[in-house]
């Protein structure tokens, strides 16, 4: 063969090759969609890892608050992206829209690829410390003595608060009659205002009241005992079995977003999250650290979604 047709051969393939690499990612402003107001707890935990990865990227992470419609608004934003560097923080509330709204232009798992579950933040139900009882069992007992006298606070309807609620008085076979607020700060307000018996509300939210003394804690919905709450038990120290009720954090894709960048900012957020800086955070925020990425996290929200579809049709709960 002709020296120079052979090295002009090599040079060819050398160039196919370079041509068939995946080009570089990001090559843009990463986007994270945030489906709530500015300054809640989803809001807080997308800043802390967008600030993170912006130092670990050459490209910056930009937080982009969209509310609406029980964070469906922002949610089919994000469903319709196609540019691979859009994606969303997901909760409980990603899990349940397809329950409680008819008309959604969006699939929730279809549409969708889990990118990582950030971390869990345990659901706590609280009383007044005027409360006769001091244990799950007392708040039971006073519901089935009196079907259909005892409220309860939540952050409203189909929240997190209010299915495990509803969980609870399915596994325990009460009757309470749910009061849902704007929120699970206004809950927490109605409960200390006396115009409500308990509330399920979310770690973060009632810290200082827990330390002030002036709300008292009968369990937890975390898999194991709090190490800042050592004497509340968790829910199957209490008897009731099957149980779980976290609120969960995570990021997910949309459906089309390249699985190379899913994969790229999954590492990204897992090298992050492992960071003492990062964990230290997290711990201020009441937010305890996953780390499930990708296709796992995806398996995660399906289960989850049926879960909570049954829940919501046995507590009566309807579509919007």
């Amino acid at each position: 063969m002709n020296r120079r047709l052979f090295l002009a051969g090599v040079a060819a393939m050398a160039t196919s090759r370079s041509f068939a690499q995946p080009a570089p990612w990001p090559t843009k402003p990463i986007r994270f969609i945030v489906p709530y107001s500015a300054g809640g707890p989803t809001d807080v935990a997308a800043r802390i890892l967008g600030e993170a990865l912006s130092q670990r990227l050459a490209q910056h992470v930009v937080i982009e608050n969209v509310t609406g419609a029980g964070t469906t608004v922002g949610t089919a934003r994000a469903a319709g992206s196609k540019d691979g560097h859009t994606f969303l923080t997901a909760t409980v509330a990603h899990a349940v829209n397809a329950v409680l709204y008819a008309n959604l232009t969006f699939d929730p798992v279809r549409d969708f690829r889990g990118v990582a579950l950030i971390g869990k933040v345990p659901q706590i139900v609280l009383v007044r410390k005027e409360f006769a009882g001091t244990s799950l069992a007392d708040l039971i007992a006073a519901a089935r003595a009196k079907p259909g006298g005892l409220t309860y606070g939540s952050a409203g309807i189909g929240s997190a608060q209010h299915l495990a609620a509803e969980l609870l008085a399915s596994l325990a076979k009460i009757n309470i009659v749910h009061v849902p607020y704007r929120g699970s700060g206004p809950a927490v307000t109605a409960l200390m205002g006396g115009h409500v018996q308990a509330v399920w509300a979310d770690y973060p939210t009632v810290v200082s009241q827990l330390k002030s003394g002036t709300l008292r804690a009968l369990v937890t919905t975390s898999p194991k005992r709090l190490a800042v709450l050592p004497g509340v038990p968790i829910m199957e120290e209490t008897g009731i079995t099957k149980y779980e009720a976290e609120i969960f954090y995570g990021l997910v894709a949309p459906a089309k977003t390249p699985p190379q960048a899913i994969k790229s900012l999954s590492e990204m957020l897992l090298a992050a999250m492992n960071t003492p800086e990062m964990k230290a955070k997290f711990d201020q925020q009441g937010l305890f650290p996953d780390g499930t990425c990708g296709a796992k996290f995806g398996t995660f929200l399906q289960n989850i979604t049926a879960d909570y579809e049954k829940i919501t049709t046995a507590a009566g709960i309807k579509p919007n």
